[in-house]
């Protein structure tokens, strides 16, 4: 009979509180970059989401994600484990375990991961959304997004090591240790197909839109590197040197992507920012995501430097393009997920180009974040034309009188 592993239990535990510490933090991330008439706004995007996704994922998430009956290898039928049913206790009362690990905490880990993934996608939204419908898109693209795609890649799916792109090559399947695809690319095609259909703040490429409080933003990347550690080193699911491993290349890639951006900086503008270091610490962080498992610590800071110089560069394309992702969510987290899955392909010590190990991983890594994209892009591009008769924007009068006091009633800074 299974018995439980106290240890793993608690790292689980700790890991998954660590990783829902990641909303808060984001939220202050965001709200420091936004304006100081939208930055509760902002925050409240990213709390309101905790609050959808929360309820949705014992619902029917966790079913969708990894239900053992598979449709079509997209998503895990919703009803297996409706309301997690099965899920916690056996008949005799004992709670139901999984590799000495309970489901239970196995759940609240997988819950954290889909808020955050949701949550960053506002981001692109910043400061001329409707409140309620932006909570109306957080639960329909969990559900036909984030779910879909955590099966396909974690529940056994068309991405998994038992997938069709597994056999591609022999002894070399998808690598995704803790969300290149899910989470970064997921999101970030959503941000961008949302920052299409809904359209530019007023005075975009006009006006300056300067960060109203770089500590807070400062702040907020300090909570996300935390966090980040129970969303890399928590996916070993125990306290070993899995986990060690990850935790050292999540630091050493996040360190190599400071450097990498303030550079970037320092050549282009003059100057090394500190809105350009706390960038560079989430374009590390979601670059090392995917491959925290599979690279060497020097391979990581190969890995990291890019995603820096990387997400440095790609921050400016919304100007050329024309696009407004008001808060860098396309430049950061779809290109730096895109390198950080595609990296893999070079710098795995097993399978990767660099290593002696041929192209196969390189194409397979290639070919996932090819299908996120595009799965993404369709199923956003979806919800966001089913959610236009709501109405995705505060007027135009509204806009310009700060969102804030528009749909909150509220300010954050009262100077009397």
């Amino acid at each position: 009979m299974d018995e439980i592993n106290y240890g793993t239990t608690a790292w689980m535990l700790v890991s998954a509180s660590l990783v829902l510490l990641m909303t808060p933090g984001l939220a202050f991330f965001y709200g420091g970059m936004s304006r100081e008439q939208s930055v509760l706004n902002m925050m409240m995007m990213s709390f309101g989401t905790l609050g959808v996704v929360g309820v949705i994922y014992v619902l029917w998430g966790w079913s969708m994600s990894y239900a053992s009956e598979s449709v079509g290898g997209i998503f895990g039928n919703p009803f297996e484990q409706f309301g997690l049913s099965g899920t916690i206790y056996n008949e005799d009362g004992s709670f139901v375990l999984s590799d000495g690990l309970p489901v239970i905490v196995d759940v609240g880990f997988q819950a954290t991961f889909a808020i955050i993934t949701v949550a960053l996608i506002s981001g692109a939204l910043a400061e001329r959304v409707k409140f309620s419908t932006w909570l109306a898109f957080v639960a329909l693209w969990v559900t036909a997004s984030f779910f879909p795609l955590a099966h396909m890649v974690w529940g056994g799916g068309l991405l998994s090591d038992d997938g069709p792109f597994a056999d591609m090559f022999d002894g070399v399947g998808p690598i995704d240790f803790a969300g290149g695809t899910v989470v970064h690319i997921n999101a970030g095609v959503a941000a961008l197909v949302l920052a299409l259909i809904i359209g530019k703040r007023k005075g975009f490429g006009k006006t300056a839109f300067r960060p109203h409080n770089l500590p807070f933003v400062m702040l907020g990347a300090a909570l996300l590197w935390f966090g980040w550690f129970g969303f890399n080193a928590g996916s070993a699911y125990a306290a070993d040197g899995m986990a060690g491993l990850a935790w050292v290349n999540t630091t050493t890639a996040t360190c190599a992507a400071i450097l990498g951006w303030l550079l970037v900086e320092r050549i282009r503008d003059g100057k090394a920012t500190s809105l350009g270091a706390a960038s560079g610490i989430v374009a590390g962080l979601v670059a090392i995501t995917p491959a925290a498992g599979s690279v060497s610590p020097v391979g990581s800071i190969a890995l990291g430097a890019v995603a820096g110089v990387l997400s440095a560069l790609a921050v400016g394309l919304k100007f050329k393009f024309g696009y407004n992702d008001s808060l860098d969510v396309v430049g950061v987290h779809l290109v730096a997920g895109l390198w950080g899955t595609v990296a893999i392909g070079f710098l795995a010590t097993e399978t990767g180009l660099f290593y002696g190990g041929g192209i196969g991983q390189l194409v397979v890594q290639t070919l996932i974040a090819l299908v996120a994209v595009v799965f993404a892009g369709v199923v956003t591009l979806v919800i966001a034309l089913l959610l236009k008769p709501l109405g995705w924007r505060i007027s135009d009068e509204d806009e310009h009188r700060g969102i804030d006091e528009v749909e909150h009633a509220e300010s954050a800074y009262d100077l009397v």
